[in-house]
C-alpha cells in the first residue's frame, strides 16, 4: 500500500479550510479559468459559474462544518471523501457524505472536479461536527476516527 504524500494531504486540508471559512475567493481561484465541475445535477464550466454555485452553497448551507479526508492520489489527480453538516434557513439540520475526484493542470489548479454525494436530514443532537465557525481544529477527529 502506497503512502499518501504530505503535499496532497495539505492541499486537501487547505481546501477544507476554505470551505469552513466560507472563503469563496480561495475556493474559486484554486480552479483553472475553464474548469469543469460536476456535482450531482449541477454541471459548471468556468470560474464564473463556479463562483455563482459556491456563493449559493455558502448562503444555503448555514453553519456548515465540513471534513475532507484524502483518499487516494496519482499524477495530477487526487480524490477525497467528505462529510458536512449544515442547517437550512428553516433551521433543519442535514448531513452530507460524498467523494470528490480532482484533476489538476501543470500549475496545480483544479481543471476537473467530479462530486458524488448525498445528504439526509438529522436532528440537531445528532451532529458530530461541532466546533466554532472557521477551520476545523487540529485536535478534532478526522472522518476515519468518527466512523464516517
Amino acid at each position: 500500500m502506497s503512502q499518501l504524500s504530505p503535499a496532497a494531504a495539505q492541499w486537501v486540508r487547505d481546501a477544507e479550510c476554505a470551505w469552513n471559512m466560507r472563503d469563496c475567493d480561495a475556493i474559486v481561484l484554486s480552479n483553472t479559468i475553464d474548469c469543469h465541475w460536476r456535482n450531482r445535477v449541477y454541471f459548471l464550466w468556468g470560474r464564473e459559474q463556479i463562483r455563482t454555485y459556491v456563493e449559493r452553497q455558502v448562503r444555503r448551507e448555514i453553519d456548515q462544518r465540513v471534513i475532507f479526508e484524502l483518499w487516494t492520489e496519482g499524477e495530477h489527480r487526487l480524490s477525497y471523501r467528505f462529510a458536512a453538516e449544515f442547517r437550512n434557513d428553516s433551521g433543519s439540520w442535514f448531513r452530507a457524505y460524498g467523494n470528490e475526484a480532482l484533476a489538476f493542470d501543470e500549475a496545480g489548479l483544479v481543471k476537473r472536479r467530479f462530486t458524488a454525494g448525498n445528504e439526509h436530514a438529522i436532528q440537531e443532537h445528532e451532529r458530530a461536527l461541532r466546533w466554532a465557525a472557521g477551520p476545523r481544529p487540529r485536535d478534532h477527529p478526522p472522518l476515519s476516527e468518527l466512523g464516517f
